[in-house]
């Protein structure tokens, strides 16, 4: 057997074992759903491995049919119009993500903002009243607010589809690329498809960053700061990914297409942000900027034992130590940015990934489903690593992007590959 065959074989397998412990350990019950559906699906993959040696692609296909579409089909069928909360948290048919999209869209509807008035409780506020998210999410719980209570309203269904809409986006702009077997399997792995069964929100998140890397490595800056602004307006992870990527237009375009990129990241952020801020400064504050990084009036239930985490919870030592780490970390990526910019949708997408995994393991308050994103990322580096075709395509962003990028259009590097000096304006 070859060395890639017994690798996908020992990648399976272990998939299997992570969903079979999930099912059998977890206090959640969309968990153990999850769980006992994505073990037959791994296992269907390992066997279809095994009987059809030539065919790599089609065990992975089949892992996600059954570690995602099966299980996440039965999970917003199982949700019952009439299902709030339930006994915490054994009965969740999903996170409460789910819920908190679909309120802020009801909110944004019913009174011009995603965003509760804590005053208006009447109680202590409970991390759950918080919408810990930039008014853009609220777009995925609108099928609910404006359709009703149905299997397919449900925000995760929206979340899937966006994803799959932006990712399928991302590879049509970079010419169609042949997808590795590596990488599916990064985006068909339990971490992936678990938050997509229970949650989905960040892998929302990550599908527009790659979207937005390829747009910018196709030349289209004003596309890509709106696309940026998008994401940014989900959620203020984005920010690192839209740094990164703004490094990378001005590495590769010039000056001239950043300030097209940073105007549009600006006007679309302003045209999202403005409106909703507006309406209810305070709210927008305290759930978008305080409740995230502690200061709200509930704190935040991300406690996963990573090491910032353990590290701040040995005291007021501990946590400033933390923070202290976080902040080195910070410098060095943002040093490894400086003396080498991303000149690739790879390296863009490998550094966001670097600098995100960092920040979720060293951060005070995080949790294991964040890493998501340096798995995804890192995917999505190793799938657009190896372009179909040989250069950046002209498009009419180009007219601004200097004249160094114009003259190289037609000769230029391929996204995986560096530019030569001459197309870095």
């Amino acid at each position: 057997m070859r060395a890639a065959l017994r690798l996908d074989l020992l990648i399976y397998a272990g998939c299997a074992v992570a969903a079979g412990v999930t099912a059998v350990a977890s206090e959640f019950y969309g968990y153990r759903v999850w769980g006992n559906f994505a073990t037959g699906g791994y296992l269907a993959a390992a066997a279809l491995t095994l009987l059809l040696p030539t065919r790599r692609k089609l065990p992975v296909v089949v892992a996600a049919i059954g570690a995602i579409l099966l299980p996440l089909l039965f999970l917003v069928f199982k949700r019952a119009p009439s299902f709030t909360w339930g006994p915490w948290p054994w009965s969740f048919p999903a996170q409460p993500e789910v819920w908190v999209v679909e309120r802020a869209a009801r909110n944004l509807f019913a009174h011009g903002t995603p965003y509760t008035d804590l005053a208006t409780l009447g109680r202590a506020a409970h991390p759950d009243d918080y919408t810990p998210y930039g008014p853009a999410m609220s777009l995925f719980g609108m099928p609910r607010a404006l359709f009703g209570d149905h299997p397919l309203t449900d925000a995760r269904v929206m979340f899937l589809l966006g994803s799959a809409a932006a990712l399928w986006g991302a590879w049509r702009v970079l010419h169609r690329p042949p997808i590795p077997v590596r990488a599916m399997h990064l985006v068909a792995n339990p971490l992936t498809a678990l938050t997509l069964c229970v949650a989905g929100d960040d892998v929302a998140v990550i599908a527009l960053i790659v979207l937005a890397g390829a747009l910018a490595y196709r030349v289209r800056p004003v596309w890509s700061g709106a696309v940026c602004a998008v994401m940014v307006a989900m959620k203020l992870t984005a920010l690192p990914a839209t740094a990164v990527i703004g490094i990378g237009v001005l590495a590769v375009c010039g000056g001239r297409a950043l300030a097209r990129f940073l105007g549009t990241l600006a006007g679309v952020g302003v045209l999202i942000t403005v409106p909703v801020l507006a309406a209810d400064p305070a709210s927008f504050v305290e759930h978008v900027v305080k409740f995230p990084i502690g200061l709200g009036q509930a704190s935040s239930p991300a406690s996963s034992p990573l090491p910032g985490h353990l590290i701040a919870g040995l005291g007021p030592i501990g946590h400033t130590v933390a923070l202290v780490l976080l902040g080195l970390a910070a410098v060095l990526i943002t040093g490894w940015l400086v003396a080498r910019p991303p000149l690739s949708m790879a390296d863009a997408m490998t550094r966001v990934a670097v600098g995100l995994g960092a920040a979720i393991v060293l951060a005070p308050a995080t949790r294991w489903g964040y890493l998501v994103y340096p798995v995804v990322l890192l995917g999505a580096a190793l799938a657009f690593a190896r372009p179909a075709d040989p250069g950046l395509e002209s498009t009419g962003d180009t007219a601004d992007t200097g004249p160094d990028v114009e003259a190289g259009l037609s000769t230029g590097p391929g996204v995986g590959t560096t530019p030569q000096p001459s197309s870095l304006g």
